[in-house]
């Protein structure tokens, strides 16, 4: 009996899951472009509304070359389109979206605690 009940749930489970789409999803747009110098670029866009594009530029940080991106994608999700854009250098990636959860303000009282400690002298350490 309980074979039976657990066969039952896996097939309602199955049959509800998100369908794969039968007909294929065009690209209604592409470009791409890679320099000699590391910078590059992209954007596509699917018939489906997704679509993204990013841009690389190679950068000096101190003494090491890196890439700076910036880039953004969007996609229709159930409650009308997702957006993120994005930044990624040397200060780690940056996304911005307005699906992003966002940390609740700092109390006053911790904001008062942090202004006063920031103009306490510096404490010296016994030796």
């Amino acid at each position: 009996m309980k074979s039976i009940v657990l066969v039952s749930m896996l097939v309602a489970v199955a049959l509800s899951a998100p369908q794969a789409p039968t007909e294929p999803i065009p690209i209604v747009r592409q470009d791409s472009q890679v320099n000699g110098d590391g910078s590059y670029q992209y954007s596509y866009e699917t018939g489906n509304g997704i679509s993204a594009d990013e841009k690389g530029d190679l950068k000096k940080v101190g003494d090491v070359d890196a890439i700076e991106v910036q880039g953004q994608f969007q996609y229709p999700g159930d409650n009308g389109n997702i957006q993120l854009t994005y930044v990624a250098d040397e200060n780690g990636f940056q996304p911005q979206g307005a699906h992003l959860p966002t940390p609740p303000p700092v109390p006053e009282a911790i904001q008062r605690a942090l202004a006063y400690i920031a103009t306490a002298p510096p404490q010296t350490s016994p030796q």
